[in-house]
């Protein structure tokens, strides 16, 4: 009777391990890769969020009212700022009188990329393959993109606006000047032109100041009146905004307060681009200055805001 029930009892026991199964182990969830991943936040806000295309038509339009109601104007022109040093050591404004007395032409200065022209497609191969910045492959892209950059919202009609109102559209962009056929052909395959290197086009490499575009302006002013700007970046304005962009509380006043901030919406204009450009330095630190700073009550934050 014992080894019945010893059998029993190892037959029961026996019978339960043959039923018990190890738990599958979870597959990690593949990896979505290609046109499935995510696009960055900044590149999904700005090539393909309504509000980005509501924001740069109501920029263009502004900037058009704004510059065809100075031509109009009975009063002797003026320049707009343009970054160029000054006696008092501002941001001159140069004459809009010739040598010889006459008046200068009116203009607008744009800068391109994401002020004009949209890099979509150099950009969706970033996003592709989550590479960085390749100056060959932006060359490549400078030459051939024409006809796939579609034209920044509201840039067509505020083109055409001021070029019926007799202003000059002149184009000053950091493209590299062995890229002018390839900057020409997508300006005008976007309905953005026509732009004439070194006439209505002026590209890095027009001067021996590099990424600097005060020489440039300088050499626009000898010819035009410029009663408007417009572009992206703060260097599109003057070279002192990113004559040290690591300087980031310092940089931000300096454009919101004083002499600079009345320029803006009137005769500066500034496109939204939060994909890439000077603004791209900071801690958190810097970011946000001391007198800005909050944090719950102890107990309610995480551990890493209570260490001093």
């Amino acid at each position: 009777m014992t080894r019945f029930f010893l059998l029993a009892a190892s037959t029961i026991a026996l019978a339960g391990c043959a039923t018990v199964e190890a738990a599958p182990i979870a597959a990690a969830p593949a990896a979505v890769t290609g046109e499935d991943q995510p696009a960055p936040d900044t590149m999904r806000w700005l090539y393909g969020s309504g509000e980005a295309a509501g924001a740069s038509i109501q920029t263009w339009r502004q900037l058009a009212d704004y510059t065809i109601a100075v031509s109009r104007q009975r009063s002797a022109p003026r320049s707009v700022p343009l970054g160029l040093p000054d006696a008092a050591g501002g941001i001159g404004t140069p004459s809009c009188v010739a040598e010889d007395g006459t008046a200068k032409p009116f203009a607008a200065v744009f800068d391109v990329d994401e002020t004009v022209l949209l890099n979509t497609g150099y950009e969706y191969w970033q996003a592709l393959t989550g590479k960085g910045f390749d100056p060959d492959e932006w060359k490549q892209w400078a030459d051939e993109g024409a006809g796939i950059a579609p034209p920044v919202p509201g840039a067509v009609t505020g083109l055409r606006r001021l070029r019926e109102a007799g202003i000059t559209v002149i184009f000053n962009t950091n493209r590299n000047s062995d890229t002018a056929a390839g900057t020409v052909a997508a300006l005008e395959a976007a309905g953005a032109g026509p732009a004439v290197h070194l006439e209505t086009l002026y590209l890095r490499g027009d001067d021996d100041m590099g990424s600097r575009k005060d020489g440039r302006r300088a050499m626009i002013a000898e010819t035009y009146c410029v009663i408007a700007m417009a572009g992206d970046n703060l260097g599109d304005f003057a070279d002192v905004f990113n004559a040290d962009e690591s300087a980031i509380a310092a940089r931000r006043a300096m454009v919101a307060r004083g002499e600079y901030a009345q320029l803006w919406g009137n005769g500066w204009f500034l496109m939204p681009n939060p994909v890439y450009g000077g603004w791209q330095h900071g801690s958190v630190g810097e970011v946000f200055p001391p007198a800005t700073r909050w944090k719950p009550t102890p107990g309610a934050a995480p551990a890493i805001m209570e260490r001093q």
